[in-house]
């Protein structure tokens, strides 16, 4: 059973066709509303989402689908103590696709190998979170028409992002892509990433903490926030949470086609005064996420055979 827990699972084909299809949505999104009519979603969120287990819900919804699930650990029967392959078994008596979020990295990778239906990785601990990068990966395409020759700037909590290590596995696929990684010393790009893609593959990216140093050379700048949540003490979260704050000011020597990302909730590291800037595009990629999810569940679900 086809599932998607990491960026990887997909070819650079398959990712091309999901954009494909996605813009297609964006094109004619009547054509679509029936595709999965009387089809159920599960949406499995052990922790707390905005934006991920909406735009899932309203992907199901706008492709005529239906959702089920909960949004919280606690009103599942893991505060029982149920463990997520009997999660995944009993869930599949239910639905035709999951989509889980968990805090434990690899639980959604457990859930898929006992599921007998396809199951979405919609973000796991520290480690990947594949859908915000097809979100991401359509909000690039948009913008700037193409996925190679980047200097893509990486911003803020590059230890714990999970967004930015999925992006990182993506973009490294493509041809002439450098990367600049820009975090404080105890939030860098841990070395496992450097080593097994980015040196690995020969791609070239350089570390700082200085971000207005950098914003010259970026076609793409990601910006993350520092997660109070990954944090085993609040004294670190309060010293480090204000590490880099990008404002209108430090924008001055910025390209005039920088594309602004952000994978959102942002606490304070965007000025809002920066949101009226033609190139914040983080609201554009919470949009382009519902179409991704859309494009996904449309494919997970016909390899199925399930539509």
């Amino acid at each position: 059973m086809r599932s998607l827990i990491n960026i990887l699972d997909f070819s650079v084909e398959e990712l091309q066709e999901l954009i494909d299809t996605a813009n297609d949505i964006i094109a004619r999104p009547e054509a679509y509303s029936q595709v999965c009519r009387g089809k159920k979603l599960a949406t499995l969120f052990f922790e707390p989402s905005t934006r991920t287990r909406l735009s899932f819900e309203a992907a199901m919804y706008e492709l005529g689908g239906n959702v089920i699930g909960f949004s919280e650990a606690n009103s599942s029967s893991a505060a029982k103590g149920e463990s997520v392959a009997d999660t995944a078994k009993t869930i599949s008596c239910y639905a035709d696709i999951i989509a889980m979020r968990h805090p434990k990295e690899g639980a959604p990778l457990v859930a898929a190998a006992n599921a007998s239906i396809p199951v979405i990785n919609a973000g796991d601990g520290g480690h990947n979170h594949p859908t915000q990068t097809l979100a991401d990966l359509l909000t690039i395409y948009r913008e700037k028409g193409r996925f190679s020759d980047l200097t893509v700037g990486l911003c803020g909590d590059l230890k714990f992002g999970r967004t930015v290590h999925s992006l990182i596995n993506a973009l490294s696929r493509y041809e002439n892509v450098r990367f600049v990684l820009i975090s404080p010393e105890e939030l860098k790009l841990p070395s496992y990433v450097k080593k097994d893609v980015l040196r690995r593959q020969g791609i070239p990216y350089e570390q700082t903490t200085d971000l207005e140093k950098a914003m010259p050379d970026l076609d793409i700048l990601y910006m993350t926030r520092v997660q109070r949540e990954r944090f085993f003490n609040e004294e670190d979260y309060l010293r480090l949470k204000d590490s880099y704050i990008l404002t209108p000011e430090k924008l001055k020597n910025a390209s005039k086609d920088l594309c602004i990302m952000h994978p959102l909730p942002r606490v304070n590291e965007i000025s809002v005064a920066v949101d009226d800037d033609p190139r914040a595009c983080y609201f554009k990629q919470v949009l382009n996420g519902k179409y991704m999810r859309m494009a996904l569940i449309m494919k997970l679900l016909k390899e199925a055979g399930r539509i």
